[in-house]
């Protein structure tokens, strides 16, 4: 069984890799690139103790979850962390209906018929993924884990060692920065990076729905007050995401759920009905932005998840693009020639450019959209609605999108 090692007490830690984070990513990309032979020192807290299944139903419903698609699915399940998860707690989505705003509102929808597969996508909380994937940590080969504070990076033509604040350090030949959007690796690099807010704030919180929703997402572009995204949770119950901008959720943040569930009458109340707060103090927020780092890769070091790139999530793929930079990262340090080391300069630029065109369009994407859709200006809002129902009558392109989306 892995059990945290205290690098204080060994003073040196040498492997393969340095993954420095300790969310979903980087625990997965731990995961994966042991099983691809490597050994892997991941740097973060201790893994808490696992929650047997039936104490985990006793749980509220987490108000942070996620979308993943296909790839992040696949890669789940080579490292046996699918299985691992409490599939009474994930809910498949079979469609995903989007309204547009106004009067003459466009409208597009998708449907896991109509894009040749068994669901789109499947929406699961942040404990259920990452209790599986702690799980999986404790017994997994190659791979150790750490605890500690970094605070120096340092970097030669032969490997790379971080140092921690308790005079201990890891030596590997390459690390990885799966830190987040504040990534210390990243700074460490010296990286440069575009930043830009959005001015909104993302309100989660979670409702009990008076009407099924029969696996379907809905999601609402409605100007003036966000966008409004409602995910099917398993039974009658939904998971909000409302992108909301400043003033409006400085106003939701004083609000009781209830209140909340009263304002999203106004949409959803035809679709789902009645909402009920299934948690009524558990309401949440966090800021949206755009961070573009101008490089994935330096000397030494590979960037992924939200240290690499942070997205809108209108579209709800965040943590997908992170899952595709393990896979990549993966698969670029597996190809590459015998003589050339894992922290090789070619090999690591290799990996930056198979991420580039799938991270650029994601950031196209979400960041055309939103600012598409936060203005009132009535011939714009006109022109998207046109568009959404133009689309919607175009099945070659709706499978094509959707297809990308579902990571096929």
């Amino acid at each position: 069984m892995n059990k945290p090692t205290s690098p204080a007490a060994l003073r040196v830690i040498e492997s393969d890799i340095c993954i420095v984070g300790n969310g979903a990513i980087a625990k997965t990309a731990a995961l994966g690139l042991a099983q691809a032979g490597l050994s892997v020192t991941l740097l973060g807290p201790t893994a808490s103790p696992p929650t047997p299944a039936s104490a985990s139903a006793d749980h509220g419903w987490d108000a942070r979850v996620y979308a993943l698609n296909h790839t992040a699915c696949h890669l789940l399940s080579s490292l046996k962390v699918w299985d691992a998860l409490d599939h009474a707690r994930v809910a498949p989505v079979d469609a995903m209906i989007v309204h547009g705003d106004g009067p003459h509102a466009g409208g597009l929808a998708f449907d896991a018929y109509g894009a040749h597969a068994n669901t789109l996508t499947w929406i699961l909380e942040d404990r259920n993924l990452n209790q599986a994937l702690d799980a999986a940590l404790r017994f997994a080969q190659n791979v150790k884990v750490a605890s500690g504070r970094a605070i120096g990076l340092l970097r030669d033509a032969d490997s790379a060692t971080v140092q921690l604040d308790d005079g201990g350090s890891i030596k590997a030949a390459l690390v990885v920065g799966a830190d987040g959007a504040q990534s210390w690796v990243r700074g460490q690099c010296d990286i440069g990076l575009d930043y830009r807010s959005y001015n909104q704030c993302a309100v989660v919180s979670n409702f009990a729905c008076e009407l099924p929703h029969h696996g379907a997402a809905h999601q609402w572009f409605t100007g003036a007050e966000g966008i409004v995204a409602l995910l099917p949770l398993p039974g009658n119950q939904v998971s909000l995401v409302w992108s909301a901008p400043e003033k409006l959720a400085d106003t939701l943040r004083a609000e009781s759920a209830q209140q909340i569930a009263d304002r999203l009458a106004v949409f959803a109340r035809e679709k789902l009905g009645a909402l009920t707060p299934l948690q009524p103090e558990l309401v949440r927020d966090f800021p949206l932005r755009l961070i573009r780092p101008h490089a994935m890769v330096a000397p030494r070091v590979a960037l992924i998840g939200d240290a690499a790139h942070v997205v809108h999530p209108l579209a709800g793929h965040g943590m997908n693009l992170g899952f595709g930079d393990v896979v990549q990262l993966i698969k670029t340090l597996s190809e590459r020639e015998p003589q050339r080391a894992i922290g090789d300069e070619r090999v690591l630029a290799r990996y930056a450019r198979a991420r580039k065109e799938d991270v650029l369009l994601m950031q196209v994407t979400t960041d055309g959209l939103a600012r598409l859709f936060e203005t009132d200006i009535e011939p714009l809002r006109m022109v998207r609605n046109f568009g959404l129902n133009l689309l919607d009558k175009l099945p070659v392109l709706k499978r094509r999108l959707i297809s990308h989306a579902m990571g096929k």
